[in-house]
């Protein structure tokens, strides 16, 4: 048994400790809103925050969440954060086919978290540039992650 705490509360895990951590979430855990796309850590649509940093589950063996907080986008828009981001989502369009977008949002979080100044246009997209959206909306989205940070300020 692997234990960690998932948005918010302590979880025990029956997988084995190499399983992708995206797999013990979304079938283990029945929370689906982290999704699975490309398996190796490069379009991002499984960014989940682990210790508060974006990290690609599909990647991550269970063994290395042994301790640590999990947050995926279920939890993270419980939180002021958030809310702001998802408001900011729906109010800039971003979303298209809403694939990408959970993952998309967790990366948008740690983005404003550790922004040290208001955020522009094109620093949002330099900031959000590892995150893939397949529908293209990426002038949406950096809109939207400017429009969630000036919330937030």
């Amino acid at each position: 048994m692997v234990n960690f705490t998932l948005n918010g509360k302590a979880v025990s895990a029956k997988a084995t400790p190499d399983t992708p951590l995206l797999w013990v979430i979304r079938e283990e855990m029945g929370i689906t809103g982290t999704k699975f796309a490309c398996g190796v850590a490069q379009c991002g649509a499984c960014t989940v925050h682990l210790n508060g940093a974006p990290t690609r589950s599909c990647v991550m063996p269970l063994s290395a969440a042994a301790g640590a907080q999990v947050t995926t986008i279920e939890g993270l828009v419980q939180t002021r954060e958030g809310k702001a981001l998802q408001d900011a989502w729906i109010a800039e369009s971003a979303p298209q086919c809403g694939y990408c977008q959970s993952g998309q949002m967790m990366a948008a979080a740690a983005v404003i978290t550790d922004a040290r100044a208001p955020l522009t246009r094109e620093q949002a997209l330099e900031r959000m540039a590892g995150n893939v959206c397949r529908c293209g909306t990426y002038n949406q989205i950096a809109a939207a992650v400017v429009r969630a940070q000036k919330t937030l300020a």
